[in-house]
């Protein structure tokens, strides 16, 4: 069966995030869905990592296997007529060898937080963000961001729900950066890392907004990467702000058409 690759957007604001589960509407659900047009006999499609409720996307990566070998932008076409109309894009459609794996090929992804500091409700941007009503400091969260980069026992930082085996990652790169914005400031978390555990980013997000606020020292963040325990963590940051926004192979399966 000829196996294809495709490149994923989604608002994640109608969804009980990306894993399909019964009698809720996730986005693994809806695509699927819209392929069962295409193909009856469709099971699953694969992706190169879960979302959250209410957490987007603007570079998912799945994998599927069809019965008919279909031009890459005929089916990229077709499932965007079916998954209408949610809040679903596919990108991008490549075909792939049968090795093609979205999730164990992934060597590296990387996610996006947007935090904005706006005393006016939000109205097209709505549920893009978390809001909040007080200025950050950039420098002193960007100081508290670098403890946390390297190999770690981020224990601390994951949630207890987590099902990952070892709470050891390598996280390889936190950016923030401050952004203009209509009436506000955005600050912009840039979080790169080969995987990630359960809600780290969130965690670690809502740690260093505290810094930023001047609430905690940027050396409180170091203690609670070391103390290894999940009360030392700050409050996790909301899921409306958070974005998976790359998922990266060895060899880029859609430049390769």
């Amino acid at each position: 069966m000829p196996r294809f690759a495709l490149k994923i957007e989604y608002d994640g604001a109608p969804f009980s995030g990306w894993q399909r589960q019964n009698d809720v509407p996730t986005v693994q659900g809806e695509i699927e869905n819209a392929l069962r047009r295409l193909d009856p006999a469709l099971t699953f499609i694969q992706g190169a990592g879960r979302t959250d409720a209410g957490v987007h996307a603007t570079g998912q990566v799945a994998h599927v296997d069809l019965v008919r070998d279909w031009p890459a932008a005929e089916l990229m076409g077709a499932i965007n007529y079916h998954v209408r109309p949610n809040p679903i894009a596919i990108l991008d459609v490549a075909n792939v060898s049968g090795e093609f794996h979205a999730r164990f090929n992934a060597i590296e992804r990387s996610y996006v937080y947007r935090l904005l500091n706006r005393r006016p409700p939000l109205t097209f941007d709505r549920g893009k963000f978390w809001k909040v009503h007080h200025p950050l400091d950039v420098a002193e969260m960007q100081r508290a961001a670098n403890f946390l980069i390297g190999r770690h026992d981020f224990t601390t930082f994951r949630s207890v729900m987590c099902q990952a085996k070892s709470p050891v990652k390598t996280l390889d790169e936190i950016t923030i950066t401050e952004l203009p914005y209509p009436h506000g400031t955005e600050y912009r978390f840039f979080v790169r890392a080969p995987s990630f555990l359960h809600n780290q980013v969130r965690s670690i997000v809502g740690t260093l907004e505290r810094v930023g606020f001047h609430q905690w020292p940027a050396e409180r963040v170091r203690d609670a990467l070391a103390a290894a325990d999940r009360t030392a963590c700050g409050p996790v940051a909301p899921p409306e702000g958070l974005y998976l926004d790359t998922v990266r192979y060895p060899a880029d399966p859609f430049s390769q058409k």
